[in-house]
């Protein structure tokens, strides 16, 4: 691996989120809290739209796949954000961190690509309803987020050899509670400007290839909405895309301000990645079934089957 070829140390260490072991053991209750929370509400969200037919259609297709996402997502940073809470030595294999980093990327990736794709589909069922089961046919769906799982993959794997080449000779602590690759450039010893243009170049394009669809298939959305005449009318179109649009503000807002800031180590980039990295995959779940009203239905037949 050309990164161990080129670096003397072979373990980082996290500098976490204090070092108080009173505080440590209550940010350890939290996040578990956080942790056990999402794992259920994405796994409800997996079950309901699984059992239930009335939710076998594309809106909920992509939908799966989102809260499958979420608790990647989820398990790529906070079981060893908890593992670190109770441990005494914070630390990371090279091998690790690489992994960490890969998956990071991937998963927050492939989550940009899904929501940009769920745009889309409202998109074509607001303005377009009469044409929308053939052009949002199952053939397209299963394409849609294949192409989404190879995007945020290629993007990825893009990251992890910028990793790669980096050369880190003595400096070890990470000013995070995980491994990404922003803290880490403060860490190597060569040159990283070109690093860094590629990175924000590589996070831009991703970031914006996906939010711009996002942006014009809601200003047709909005506009198409404000044409209808009957206020139900466009209470009832508004309603079916309020939860899409909140879960977009939450993950674009909170990501492109992680990853554009400068990586300091500030209580505030920490907070906005824990947001950004183990709150939003809570609230998803949340968002969906407190919004919609055919998942709480759904939600009420399928436990209605079971208890």
């Amino acid at each position: 691996m050309a990164w161990r070829n080129h670096s003397t140390i072979t373990e980082f260490i996290l500098l976490g989120l204090s070092n108080d072991p009173h505080v440590e053991a209550l940010l350890f209750v939290f996040f578990l809290g956080i942790y056990l929370l999402t794992m259920m509400g994405n796994l409800m969200m997996l079950l309901v739209i699984r059992a239930d037919s009335r939710l076998h259609t594309p809106m909920y297709f992509f939908l799966s796949n989102l809260s499958f996402m979420d608790l990647c997502f989820s398990s790529v940073t906070v079981p060893k954000l908890l593992k670190d809470l109770l441990s005494e030595k914070k630390t990371i294999s090279v091998e690790g961190c690489l992994t960490q980093v890969f998956f990071v990327f991937f998963s927050a990736g492939t989550e940009a690509c899904l929501l940009s794709v769920m745009a889309y589909d409202r998109y074509a069922a607001i303005c377009h309803p009469l044409l929308y089961g053939q052009v949002m046919n199952s053939q397209l769906c299963v394409r849609l987020v294949l192409a989404s799982w190879g995007l945020a993959s290629l993007n990825a794997i893009v990251i992890v050899l910028l990793a790669i080449n980096l050369d880190f000779c003595e400096a070890q602590t990470i000013h995070h509670y995980t491994c990404e690759l922003p803290p880490l450039f403060p860490l190597s010893c060569s040159d990283i400007s070109i690093t860094t243009n590629i990175l924000l170049s590589s996070t831009l394009l991703h970031g914006l290839g996906t939010f711009l669809p996002i942006f014009f298939s809601y200003a047709r959305i909005i506009s198409t909405i404000l044409s209808i005449s009957s206020t139900s009318g466009r209470s009832k179109a508004f309603s079916t895309c309020s939860s899409h649009l909140i879960a977009v503000t939450l993950f674009f807002g909170s990501g492109f301000l992680c990853y554009l800031m400068p990586p300091l180590g500030s209580s505030l980039y920490l907070l906005i990645s824990l947001q950004y990295s183990a709150v939003t995959p809570l609230l998803n779940p949340l968002i969906y079934s407190l919004k919609n009203k055919e998942v709480k239905a759904a939600i009420r037949r399928t436990l209605g089957k079971y208890l």
